[in-house]
């Protein structure tokens, strides 16, 4: 029922902000800690820790100073280069309407450059990134609680047996709970995540004040250079593990429709950027402090846990543990927002969706989604049973998700921004080259446990192609000797018996006949003396003006054809978008009006398109799509549906 739209005329703002967001800049930076930052800001419990732990086969690299200062180096510049530079300064940049992630990216890129050869290939880029995106926000819950359920081991003695035990219930709780929205825990967030990182600041700066020239050391990127030079393969291996540092980079082009640019940008470099900093130099110059080798070794194993004192260890680690739960909610509410923007653009079937929230529209809740999330989190918890062993299947999804993001950027830079080559040449040069590195480094992980997020890519990434191009093929197939809808009207209306009220025929394209309005017509012989052949297009922009919100032809004898436009960003509501439509014959009345759906059954066939598996897959999709009823919102006691079969 639903098609998407790549129409060039549909201009947006393809950089800055077009949609408002309330609240001041500092109120909305303060706000976007909150929600924004929590996945990139529990990573100090396991991102350093890891880049010490052998990997891959390559041996643990020594806690000296030279390789502490290497890995801090590489730490502060790799934030610099792919949160700051990459995703703060350039990224953010080209929002699609305000919103940004790779799916809003996509349909920005897709309404501008839709006659394009190049654009078929990014198109599939992008799905790929948004299957990625999925394992991600697997992954991130399992990690983000694991890490911080561990810490509770420094507080009680013997804890260690009920580590997973207490991750896997918190984690079911946390998805229990989903069901009843965000709105009042989501108070709690900002407070919270700022108390977390002032904490995070204060932690690091208690121990560099023992060794304050470590600042310097960081910030010097010949120690990241000396770092390969020396150890070659082994620093290489290790880039595979600082990529964790910058996990959830991502997440800020993804929230900015939430809070904007510019207050994401204020909150990274002025508080979370410098707190994340301290902390990770703090860790290091903890583990410089001591006065053996052995000594160090041992704190290396846990540094962020090791470096709390006794006196606020129990507090410290409660306010960890609340932050990885943050952090996770962040990225399950993503994981709705993804999906709801998916199933507009055509890519997943429509799933029942339910607003949490009377008045902010973002907040929604998709039961598959949650429960399907919920069961892989925990199966990942069960099956890797520790955050180290999580780490190894950690990075390659995000560092896959942010190379998609570089060739979409590119496409961007190009193309609709038109910068010269000089300019944009470098830059993604620049992209590519750190995008390959961390994606080269977390290659060597796969047959540790990296192969479960690209299992889990490919797996979605299948299921999505397969729905779009189904769909494709059953609107070809539908519209094959589709009868002109001008000359049924005619012939129609003097066939058939006219009956008081208002018929809406939803129909998945803007030409031809719909099959219910052929089949009502075969069997029941009837027609309403008004006939609207409506079809619901999402546009690839977040939403659409009011102004622009309707088309109608009228086609005569009481036939009229309505297209709705929609965002992919907003809920297609038909009765209320109707009741707002004063065209086509008048206002409608609920209670006079009758919605006519059609139902296809699918049959796989031999013919050209695809192959008999996907087309069996296709028809299993279909027939587990939540009904076309309860997506529009069609009122229960006025909606009759007619099926019919389909082959592909």
């Amino acid at each position: 029922m639903i098609t998407t739209s790549t129409q060039a005329s549909d201009n947006s703002s393809s950089h800055g902000e077009s949609h408002g967001h309330g609240g001041s800049p500092v109120a909305l930076a303060i706000g976007a800690i909150g929600v924004v930052f929590g996945d990139i800001g529990t990573s100090p419990l396991y991102a350093f820790r890891e880049t010490f732990a052998s990997h891959g086969g390559a041996p643990g690299i020594s806690p000296d100073a030279d390789h502490i200062h290497g890995v801090l180096s590489l730490v502060f510049w790799s934030m610099m280069m792919v949160v700051t530079v990459k995703y703060v300064l350039t990224i953010m940049r080209a929002d699609n309407g305000g919103e940004g992630g790779s799916l809003a990216l996509l349909a920005l890129i897709k309404r501008n450059s839709s006659a394009k050869t190049w654009t078929g290939p990014l198109i599939l880029l992008g799905v790929f990134a948004t299957a990625l995106f999925y394992g991600d926000s697997m992954i991130t819950p399992a990690i983000s609680v694991l890490s911080a359920t561990e810490g509770l081991q420094y507080i009680v003695p013997g804890f260690k047996p009920w580590i997973v035990p207490t991750a896997v219930a918190i984690l079911f709780g946390l998805f229990a709970i989903q069901s009843r929205g965000t709105d009042r825990v989501g108070r709690l967030f900002g407070p919270i995540m700022l108390t977390y990182f002032s904490m995070l600041a204060v932690l690091g700066v208690m121990h560099l004040s023992a060794n304050p020239s470590i600042i310097l050391e960081t910030i010097n990127p010949l120690n990241a250079l000396g770092f390969f030079a020396t150890d070659g393969f082994v620093a290489f291996v290790a880039l595979g593990s600082v990529v964790l540092a910058v996990t959830g980079a991502e997440a800020l082009y993804a929230d900015m429709g939430h809070f904007g640019r510019k207050p994401i940008g204020i909150s990274w470099l002025t508080f979370v950027y410098p707190a994340l900093m301290l902390n990770y130099m703090g860790q290091g110059a903890l583990i410089l402090s001591q006065s053996s080798p052995a000594e160090a070794a041992a704190l290396v194993k846990d540094p962020f846990f090791l470096m709390i004192p006794d006196l606020v260890r129990v507090p410290v680690i409660i306010l960890a543990l609340l932050a990885t739960i943050i952090a996770s909610q962040a990225v399950i509410s993503g994981a709705f927002s993804l999906t709801q923007q998916a199933i507009q653009l055509g890519f997943i079937p429509r799933m029942e969706i339910r607003h949490t929230s009377a008045s902010a529209a973002g907040q929604i809740y998709i039961p598959t989604i949650n429960w399907g999330l919920m069961i892989m989190v925990i199966l990942l918890v069960l099956f890797f049973q520790s955050s180290s062993a999580l780490a190894a299947a950690y990075g390659i999804a995000v560092t896959g998700a942010m190379f998609i993001d570089t060739l979409l950027l590119s496409a961007v830079l190009f193309s609709l921004w038109r910068w010269p080559i000089w300019k944009a040449l470098p830059l993604v040069i620049a992209f590519l080259i750190v995008d390959i590195a961390y994606f080269g480094a977390n290659l060597i992980k796969v047959p540790s446990g990296g192969w479960v997020p690209l299992l889990i890519g490919f797996v979605i990434f299948t299921l999505l192609t397969t729905w779009s191009r189904g769909r494709e093929l059953m609107r070809a197939s539908m519209a094959e000797g589709s009868l002109p809808i001008e000359i049924f009207a005619k012939s129609a209306h003097n066939s058939s018996t006219r009956v008081p009220g208002t018929a809406v025929f939803m129909a998945s394209s803007n030409s031809g006949v719909p099959s219910a309005l052929l089949h009502n017509i075969k069997h029941n012989k009837v027609l309403h003396e008004r006939v609207l052949i409506l079809t619901v297009q999402v546009k690839g922009m977040p939403y659409v003006e009011d102004a622009r919100r309707y088309e109608c032809k009228d086609l005569g004898n009481g036939f009229y054809r309505v297209t709705i436009y929609c965002g992919f960003l907003e809920e297609t509501d038909v009765p209320r978008l109707l009741g707002t439509l004063d065209l086509c014959g008048g206002a409608f009345e609920m209670m006079q009006t009758s919605f006519f759906l059609s139902r296809q059954t699918l049959i796989p066939s031999s013919k050209p398109g695809m192959a008999i598996w996907r087309e069996k897959l296709f028809a299993w999709m279909l027939r587990n799509a939540a009904s076309a009823m309860a997506f529009f919102r069609l009122p229960t006691n006025r909606v009759v549906e007619l099926g019919s079969q389909v082959e592909i």
